[in-house]
């Protein structure tokens, strides 16, 4: 493995990982170490973090993203193999390994479970298995789903500089870094596999504009189900070692049609015209943007690489992952078990979070003006505060510092939209807030999440329709879901059955305890 550099800093080989030191614009050094264990499928294959000192207040609004977007990650997948030869060769390496997991830990315990837990939505309890990612409170960077690693920029297209969804597809899925070739070939599979059946065009034709994009959105994707792989294999007697086959073909299929609906919603809810026909030559990001009615411009397709990047995975504990997980635990197709992901999405708690910035950031620029104070924005901050209200785009349920998914649209903002009013706005709010919030007891985390940012992107580019964010969200997530669908069903994951207690059989467990 090798990691090229320019004058980001200098590279020290170690026999398992690299570390790249190299100084912030704060002359603060860094470093970004990344693991590569020798296991093919292991989840910590590519782990990034950033280890970095707390900024001062000064320096929060120079992140260090820019370091990693000087990155050149070398392939690490063997050449000449598609996407599902290579994961036919790592699937029995994974068994074996989840197989000698269990055998050195399966009885050990992670801790105590409290109470507290059952009825505080279970946060921070360990019971799932997500191959993708994992988040972890003392680190910036999720592993595993980072954006700088797969395809970009040096496999990303010419004259991008933003990572392929489709190299962090091909991530997500073996852990491996794809070859451009490999990343190309992808492009064109997903194009070829991107039309969607004529009654799934007429189901969506015929929803009122008034139904909710994701309401739409789901619809169409559940009828996806009609011709899923997986469900006629299962209805064949397919063998459950042979599960994964079926369900990678689904994933590809279902991913690849995302687009076409998501498109035919925007097109019909908001009037934009005709559908185009995807570009076989052109990358899943840029046909999205065309399919949108933004193809010609060339910034917003970049952001539509770096969104669905960023969006695409964030562990299994969200809403949307694990229900995808669930219901996909029942045998359901990947179709169905999206649709069931994509309602979760769908919630106020979960992917409408980025709505509610953008209306919250426009309610303060029309009262303070554009250009005001710090003190008139730290002033309309405890007024909300004081309402009763939360300061959207603020916390997380597991992160303790900046969101890095924050830190790269603010580097992208930074490169392509210095000027906005609302950009602006949101760089001097992330200036003030942690500092309200810490000293109002308000937040564990009062760092900035992904939703702080992502809907002044959409709104500078024209994309203003704040109901259809989180179908683009939705895009998205399928990555990370799908990904962990097909290891799911190859390491033949059981049904999700946890226990469930009342308040009366709490009370008479524990009563009489200390």
């Amino acid at each position: 493995m090798r990691i090229e550099h320019g004058c980001a800093g200098q590279v020290t080989p170690v026999t398992s990982h690299h570390v790249v030191s190299y100084f912030s614009p704060g002359k603060h050094q860094n470093q970004l170490t990344i693991h590569h264990d020798l296991h093919p499928q292991d989840c910590t294959l590519f782990s990034l973090s950033f280890l970095y000192p707390a900024y001062p207040p000064q320096s929060r609004t120079r992140p260090v993203w820019s370091a990693l977007a000087r990155a050149r990650f070398s392939s690490t997948a063997p050449k000449n193999t598609t996407l599902k030869e290579r994961l036919a060769e790592l699937i029995p390496l994974e068994l074996e390994n989840v197989k000698r997991v269990r055998a050195e830990h399966g009885k050990k315990s992670f801790g105590p479970v409290i109470v507290d837990q059952l009825y505080g939505g279970m946060r921070g309890l360990p019971a799932l298995i997500w191959d993708g990612s994992v988040l972890d409170a003392g680190y910036s960077f999720p592993r595993q789903n980072h954006p700088g690693v797969p395809g970009a920029p040096s496999q990303g297209p010419p004259g991008g500089s933003e990572p392929l969804p489709e190299g962090l597809f091909w991530l997500l899925v073996t852990g491996e870094v794809p070859t451009q070739e490999q990343v190309t070939e992808l492009s064109k599979d997903w194009a070829a596999r991107s039309a969607i059946p004529e009654f799934v065009e007429e189901i969506l034709d015929r929803c009122p504009p008034t139904l909710h994009p994701m309401s739409q959105f789901s619809l169409a994707v559940t009828a996806l189900n009609h011709n899923s792989a997986f469900a006629k294999a299962y209805q064949d007697g397919v063998s459950k070692k042979e599960y994964w086959g079926p369900t990678f073909e689904d994933s590809m299929d279902l991913i690849a049609k995302l687009p076409n609906i998501a498109g035919r919603i925007y097109r019909n809810v908001f009037g934009q015209g005709k559908l185009p026909a995807i570009d076989p030559a052109k990358d899943y990001s840029h046909n999205l943007a065309t399919l949108l009615g933004f193809g010609d411009n060339h910034a917003f397709v970049e952001l539509m690489r770096l969104y669905i990047t960023i969006h695409s995975d964030h562990e299994g504990g969200n809403v949307s992952a694990h229900t995808g997980k669930l219901v996909g635990s029942a045998l359901s197709d990947p179709f169905l078990a999206f649709a069931a992901s994509l309602n979760g999405l769908a919630g106020p708690l979960h992917g409408l979070a980025n709505q509610e910035v953008l209306i919250w950031l426009s309610k303060m620029q029309a009262k303070i003006g554009e250009n005001a104070s710090d003190e008139a924005v730290k002033e309309y901050v405890w007024a909300t505060l004081k309402g009763g209200q939360v300061v959207p785009g603020y916390g997380h349920a597991v992160l303790r510092k900046t969101d890095p998914r924050y830190t790269a649209q603010r580097e992208f903002a930074l490169k392509h939209l210095p000027q906005d009013p609302l950009f602006k706005l949101v760089g001097q709010i992330y200036n003030i807030v942690p500092d309200i919030l810490l000293e109002a007891g308000k937040a564990k985390n009062p760092w900035p999440n992904v939703d702080a940012h992502s809907g002044v992107l959409l709104t500078h580019y024209g994309l203003t329709q704040m109901q259809f964010y989180t179908v683009l969200f939705g895009v998205s997530r399928a990555f990370g879901v799908a990904a962990q669908l097909i290891w799911d069903r190859a390491l033949g994951a059981p049904l999700e059955r946890p226990k469930s207690y009342s308040t009366a059989a709490i009370d008479k467990i524990f009563k009489g305890r200390d």
